[in-house]
């Protein structure tokens, strides 16, 4: 009797061991296979964000940010024409300084905005791109007359470069107020419809310091 009690309890005591590891096993993969769906419900979620991130990036311009920089860009290499006449034809000191400051701010937003056109698979104009080009761009009215507001044209420019002393000084003021004035109207533009962070963001540098510029110049012109 007493060897079938104890027969029993060894038994028990082994299905109760074997049961315990069963549920032990059990509960280990369902760990890992939680583990696993997680990682890879994550890497998805990861995955998803990325690529949406990288599409709200792309589509993060519009048809007026475009139209800004191919504008834009031409307007700023003329100015840049314009001021590297100075370093040789200027008689005042003052001129002098202010087309250097226009080219050191101008070069690079040309670079800037050459670099959006090119990430937006947009045309990026030629250095030598002329105002008649400009006209057939799209969304490239700008001002009445010719081509974009405040460009010269190529007598302007021809009567410029022929210039020198006080009457390039006061030719180079005349025109640079104009051309500054027609450039603040484009980034005006640009902050109202624009919608490319960067973009509105340069247009308002461009109003806040050709402003500046076209008050110092007309100063230097003796006027109020």
């Amino acid at each position: 009797m007493r060897n079938t009690r104890t027969s029993l309890v060894r038994r028990t005591a082994l299905t109760v061991t074997a049961l315990t590891a069963a549920v032990t096993l059990a509960a280990c993969g369902n760990d890992g296979g939680s583990d696993s769906g997680g990682q890879a419900a994550a890497s998805a979620s990861s995955s998803a964000s990325s690529s949406a991130g990288a599409e709200a990036g792309a589509g993060a311009h519009n048809a007026q940010d475009v139209s800004f920089a191919q504008g834009m860009i031409p307007h700023h290499q003329q100015a840049l024409e314009m001021a590297r006449l100075a370093a040789g034809r200027a008689s005042s000191a003052q001129v002098k300084d202010l087309a250097a400051r226009i080219e050191k701010a101008q070069d690079p937003e040309i670079r800037t905005m050459s670099g959006w056109l090119t990430a937006w698979d947009e045309k990026v104009p030629s250095s030598g791109a002329s105002t008649d080009s400009m006209e057939s761009m799209p969304g490239m009215d700008h001002g009445s007359g010719s081509g974009m507001a405040g460009m010269m044209d190529p007598k302007d420019m021809t009567m410029l470069e022929k210039a020198s002393g006080k009457d390039f000084d006061t030719m180079f003021l005349t025109m640079m107020v104009e051309h500054h004035e027609g450039a603040v109207k484009m980034a005006g533009t640009e902050q109202g419809k624009g919608s490319y962070g960067p973009a509105k963001s340069m247009a308002g540098d461009i109003v806040k310091g050709q402003t500046a510029e076209i008050t110092e110049m007309n100063k230097l012109l003796g006027k109020s």
